[in-house]
């Protein structure tokens, strides 16, 4: 173990002084481990969760209960062998559930997979605690001895115990089973787990694939950042935010499983005012930067449906910023801010899987639906087969190209990629003072005379990407955390080639299931009080009554 007390002596005295707590490592094996041992490389532990209930966390808890604001922290478990800065690795091997509770850390300690080993869980629960990171596991519900359909990895903040923040779930496995190509829809709506529920401020979710699962990952939680994830099969919404000033970038949401009533959208937000009635509050400060939505891989994929790309439909969504996304699906929903305020939607490009309606898919700021008309927005740069608005003469949309023909715009538009082919009618077409500084790939823009219309610039193949966290592009979100978002992979392109009900009236969203009560339900209220319940649009229009598709590549005037 690490020493934590220097002391030495001088000629007339003795002097104790505490040096910096130096980060101590300690190990869990499920399968050759010992409570009895101390933790070692040689005598680890058998069970994470035994380390945590069994007091040998050093941390802190409020003096009194229950939580009230301002509340006192006070050491909890003095002079236990793990600390604040400590790894606790974890070999492979089952080790339950992982469930934390009360361990406001005063800064990180990390549970993580040891190289080269997979420990399974059947979920994680981290709720009133804060500065924890969870690492490398495989999140199941499968690995659990009987089967059981719940939420894979919830973080909640609670009306007793106190609030939950500053934790990341990083690199993670999460999934309700490894293969479900032999479920029928009624077991994607029966045994499909939800993936992540957040809540609380100055969380992180990060780098983590999320397979099989309901809904992906729902966040109330403020000030974070979700960022770099994979949802890859889901039958509800890939991922949805609800909470203020989170940013949501570098994700990739894919193949949705059209099982139930629920809309789907790849990703879909809400506002709820102090009323508690969806679409009378707002939601502010999203960002939603350099993500992927893609409705299916495979045309002949089952229980194939259509997929709302990006669907806010109930806002006011105020300051918000929606750049450099790709949405490629089937359905007239886009991008779509149905109420907004100061928003953006910059060098998006949104395209069209099929000929089949629902679709085109638009761009489209609009009015809220009770009439309030959208204010102070912009529409520009964006790369789509249609583009609209409720005529709000304070909607700004300009120098966006309408799509004529796919196949001299992109890179490759059967197989799904929509970089810029070098004679693209939207190379160097876009307004410099409009563009983002780097495009989907974190190119730096402008690559030519111009910056590019769309998510991607196209370059030169000796290009490179910058490095994750530079500039407006910065990874974070939880204090003293690192890593990236995205592999921001270079590209040169080529010149000649909830278990709950669903509403009846709409999107029917569903909320994700939950197996831990009252708690959990403070913890998510906007999720799981008011989430039932919104309505689409008055707008949305019939299959006849659809814009069509444009014939020819038009720059859209500024009106």
């Amino acid at each position: 173990m690490m020493c934590r007390l220097a002391v030495w002596t001088t000629g007339v005295a003795v002097l104790c002084v505490v040096a910096p707590a130096a980060a101590a490592d300690f190990y869990v094996d499920p399968e050759h481990g010992d409570m009895s041992g101390d933790g070692s490389v040689d005598a680890p532990w058998s069970s994470i969760q035994e380390v945590l209930d069994g007091g040998l966390v050093e941390s802190q808890d409020w003096a009194e209960l229950p939580y009230a604001e301002g509340a006192e922290l006070v050491p909890k478990n003095a002079g236990a062998p793990v600390k604040a800065g400590d790894t606790i690795w974890l070999r492979s091997g089952y080790y339950g559930e992982l469930d934390i509770s009360s361990y406001y850390n005063p800064d990180f300690i990390t549970i993580a997979a040891e190289d080269g080993h997979t420990p399974e869980v059947s979920l994680v629960h981290v709720w009133a605690s804060s500065h924890w990171i969870i690492r490398g596991l495989l999140v199941s519900a499968e690995s659990a001895p009987t089967y059981e359909q719940h939420t894979l990895v919830a973080l909640e903040s609670h009306s007793w115990r106190g609030p939950v923040h500053d934790i990341a779930v990083e690199g993670c496995a999460v999934q309700s089973v490894d293969d479900a190509t032999g479920w029928s829809a009624e077991d994607w709506d029966s045994l499909a787990c939800t993936g992540f529920q957040v809540a609380g401020t100055n969380m992180t979710i990060r780098d983590n694939s999320l397979r099989n699962v309901d809904f992906g990952i729902s966040v109330s939680a403020t000030h974070s950042l979700i960022e770099g994830n994979t949802v890859d099969g889901f039958a509800g919404d890939g991922l949805r935010g609800l909470g203020d000033d989170t940013t949501f970038q570098y994700n990739t949401v894919k193949n949705c499983y059209d099982v139930n009533e629920n809309h789907d959208d790849g990703f879909q937000s809400w506002s709820v005012g102090a009323d508690g009635e969806v679409g009378t509050g707002e939601v502010t400060g999203i960002v939603l930067r350099g993500n992927l939505i893609l409705n299916y891989e495979d045309p002949a994929q089952p229980y194939r449906g259509t997929l709302q790309g990006i669907g806010c439909f109930d806002g006011m969504f105020v300051d918000w910023v929606v750049e450099n996304n790709v949405v490629i699906t089937d359905h007239w929903h886009g991008i779509t801010l149905a109420g907004a305020r100061n928003a953006r939607i910059v060098n998006n490009t949104v395209v069209d899987l099929n000929e089949d309606d629902p679709g085109p898919p638009w761009i489209r700021i609009g009015d809220h639906k009770d009439g309030t008309p959208s204010t102070d927005c912009l529409i520009a740069n964006n790369l789509a087969f249609s583009i609209t608005s409720d005529d709000s003469p304070s909607v700004l949309i300009e120098d966006n190209l309408i799509i004529e023909d796919p196949y001299a715009t992109f890179v490759d538009f059967d197989a799904h990629d929509l970089h810029l082919r070098a004679d693209s009618p939207a190379v160097d077409s876009a307004n410099d003072d409009h563009a983002p500084e780097f495009d989907h790939d974190r190119i730096p823009r402008p690559q030519g005379a111009h910056s590019d219309v769309g998510a991607y610039e196209w370059h030169e193949p000796d290009v490179e990407p910058v490095a994750a966290g530079t500039g407006g592009y910065a990874s974070g979100g939880t204090p003293g955390l690192g890593g990236s978002g995205g592999s921001g992979e270079s590209h040169a392109s080529e010149s000649s080639t909830d278990e709950g009900s669903d509403d009846g009236g709409g999107c029917g969203c569903r909320m994700g299931q939950s197996r831990f009560g009252a708690g959990w339900l403070g913890g998510l209220v906007l999720v799981s009080l008011v989430g039932l319940c919104r309505r689409q649009p008055s707008w949305l229009p019939s299959s006849d009554s659809a814009p069509g598709r444009s014939t020819w590549v038009t720059r859209l005037a500024s009106i």
